[in-house]
């Protein structure tokens, strides 16, 4: 599953193409992702410019001129590329659904184009994705953000946050830092890279975390996101940048994945273990990790 530095990658390569662009034409292919997608789906899209382009957690969010927000969650195979049409225009008469602009690949559910030429197309072999286009003024309240917790990079995630959110949990701290409405937007891979930075066993409990440890936790959250971010993230099976291109941060794991080898920790002679919690391996050194 595409985790904050992949989905903040596929925000900051879309920009170039949609961000102040007109959508000249969508082609959809079928009426359904993981859910059914909105009524009119593509017909409300065309003829529309994107106004702002960010990522809220694992969303991806498009502000129309129209005020509604085009929402999308990558799911575990969604991923969106953007290339320009060999003529630098849509191929007028081939087969299509909505457009009559071919498609090329059999999981191109959605190919759009702006009013430059560029085609953005979104492709998912599995279909855990989804879309949906929210009403203006609503995208804050909507079932998918209301419960969020802060941004991890951002000023709100910080010591106090933690204090205050961690109090009196008995979960083990990875099970905490998955929760979203703890801290928005953190998956498997980087908890356990942000724990190992930190000291910290996953397997310690939440509730003892506030005080110095959340002080050399939020730290390492953020430097861990921030390094993924500049590596255009991890490419683990089928996570591709727009561009095609994998993401290289998995090539820096410090941690994850690396069950029986040596800690990496300057001095530490401890050996990396796997264990299961909640159904997802966590991978620590028991030695340092405390």
């Amino acid at each position: 599953m595409p985790e904050l530095p992949e989905v903040e990658t596929v925000v900051r390569g879309l920009r170039p193409a949609l961000l102040d662009r007109r959508i000249a034409r969508a082609d959809l292919r079928r009426p359904d992702l993981r859910f059914p997608l909105p009524e009119r789906f593509a017909e409300r899209l065309e003829g529309r410019t994107v106004t702002d382009l960010r990522r809220r957690a694992k969303y991806i969010l498009a502000t129309l001129d129209s005020g509604e927000v085009w929402l999308t969650h990558l799911g575990m195979t969604g991923r969106f590329t953007i290339d320009a049409p060999p003529d630098g225009r849509a191929s007028a008469g081939q087969a299509g659904h909505n457009s009559g602009w071919a498609l090329v690949a059999p999981h191109d559910h959605l190919v759009i184009e702006t009013e430059t030429g560029q085609r953005v197309t979104f492709n998912d072999a599995r279909r855990f994705g989804y879309m949906d286009l929210l009403p203006p003024g609503t995208a804050e309240t909507s079932r998918y953000l209301k419960d969020l917790g802060p941004e991890p990079l951002s000023d709100a995630f910080n010591a106090g946050h933690m204090t205050v959110a961690l109090a009196g949990k008995r979960t083990p701290i990875k099970a905490a830092l998955l929760d979203q409405k703890v801290v928005a937007g953190l998956g498997n891979i980087y908890v356990c890279e942000a724990l190992w930075r930190a000291g910290i066993s996953p397997k310690r409990s939440a509730h003892t975390i506030p005080g110095a440890r959340a002080r050399r936790l939020v730290p390492a959250i953020k430097a861990v996101l921030q390094a993924a971010i500049a590596a255009g993230g991890s490419s683990l099976r089928d996570y591709r940048q727009t561009s095609g291109e994998l993401g290289y941060f998995q090539h820096a794991w410090d941690v994850y994945d690396r069950e029986n080898t040596p800690c990496r920790q300057p001095g530490c002679t401890g050996t990396i273990r796997r264990i299961v919690q909640s159904g997802r391996s966590s991978f620590y050194c028991p030695a340092h990790q405390r």
